[in-house]
């Protein structure tokens, strides 16, 4: 029956080396997997990413239709000064959050929010450019 058994004849010494092994090991694993989790998002972890994505869209989206529409009804199409242009993005920016805040109380800006608006700007700016690059045939 022993043979089928080979852990009963083990002495205490080879018994702790196997404690000892089996820790190493467990170790060993618990690093890898927390490795594996840092480097790959969870669900819940891209899930919010997304969200925040589709948040952010929508704010530029927002902004961008209240600006647009401010500047239609000038005259020129334009603003004419610096300070009225600067004085007119900040109100759209503030339309747009508080289009997005409909449900809340809008006493407090999310400054995640204005630096989400911020970024998409820049960005939309640089796309503009590249398309331009590429109509004018200046690709790189």
């Amino acid at each position: 029956m022993t043979e089928d058994m080979p852990w009963v004849n083990l002495t205490q010494e080879e018994v702790e080396e196997l404690r000892k092994q089996k820790h190493e090991l467990t170790e060993y694993g618990k690093e890898k997997l927390r490795k594996m989790m840092k480097d790959n998002p969870t669900i819940d972890e891209m899930i919010d990413e997304a969200a925040r994505r589709e948040r952010s869209n929508r704010i530029l989206e927002r902004y961008n239709m209240f600006y647009n529409t401010e500047c239609s009804g000038l005259s020129h199409g334009t603003p004419i000064t610096p300070e009225f242009q600067q004085a007119m993005t900040l109100e759209c920016m503030l339309d747009a959050l508080r289009y997005e805040n409909l449900n809340h109380e809008f006493d407090v800006v999310s400054t995640a929010d204005i630096n989400a608006l911020i970024d998409g700007l820049y960005q939309q700016g640089k796309d503009y450019l590249e398309k331009v690059r590429k109509l004018k045939g200046e690709d790189k």
